[in-house]
């Protein structure tokens, strides 16, 4: 008999496997980054339907076989609606989920990225929230998570872009987006966040190449 387990964690990606089945890959706080598959997800009276796509986020219980995961059932806490609704938001909100899917590994400790993740998708919907800075904020802090983060040459930028970086870098998750920059702080994160993307999740991203068509 399949043992079943619980874990708490968002769906990164959902693809089609035959005609009524979904793969599904989930960021879990457990046990890092696993495959599940949502057997039936695809038929119109499927209890997973709704929480076997991107951005459902919930207590996922599964059955653990030799090799892969079997979707039991979902309890979702959040769908992050407001993403769903909006292009725009749902453009940023598939690229965090990209680079995510990218930069971590199947059953590795990925905590503070799912924490990240989690807290960016939040900002991403909060429409006080520039959705510039959330990127730039997101894309740096997931360098420092991964240990990669070289810091800021001296003497190339203004007093308050390096402020804004250290409490990026230093700062609690749940604390990052609490503040707001001017235009010129906010076009040199730009740059530094550019160029770390670039240097260190240098993968190809369907979303990003749409986001800079916006």
């Amino acid at each position: 008999m399949q043992d079943c387990v619980e874990v708490t964690g968002i769906v990164l990606k959902a693809d089609s496997i035959g005609e009524y089945d979904r793969r599904l890959v989930i960021l879990t706080k457990e046990r890092g980054k696993i495959s599940a598959f949502a057997r039936g997800a695809k038929r119109q009276n499927s209890r997973l339907m709704a929480a076997a796509s991107p951005f459902t986020f919930g207590v996922f219980s599964l059955y653990e076989g030799r090799n892969s995961y079997s979707l039991r059932e979902v309890s979702q806490t959040n769908y992050f609606e407001a993403l769903r609704s909006d292009y725009e938001g749902a453009c940023y909100g598939a690229y965090f989920l990209e680079l995510c899917d990218f930069c971590t590994r199947e059953n590795n400790e990925e905590k503070e990225v799912l924490k990240l993740l989690y807290q960016s998708l939040r900002a991403l919907c909060h429409p006080a929230l520039d959705r510039r800075l959330v990127r730039c904020v997101f894309e740096i802090r997931l360098v420092v998570i991964n240990g990669e983060f070289p810091g800021l040459p001296e003497g190339k930028f203004t007093e308050g872009t390096r402020r804004a970086a250290a409490f990026i870098a230093g700062t609690p998750v749940e604390r990052l987006y609490t503040f707001a920059v001017q235009d010129c702080v906010l076009v040199e994160l730009t740059g530094i966040a550019a160029g770390l993307q670039k240097r260190f999740l240098p993968g190809q991203f369907k979303s990003l190449e749409v986001l800079r068509a916006l």
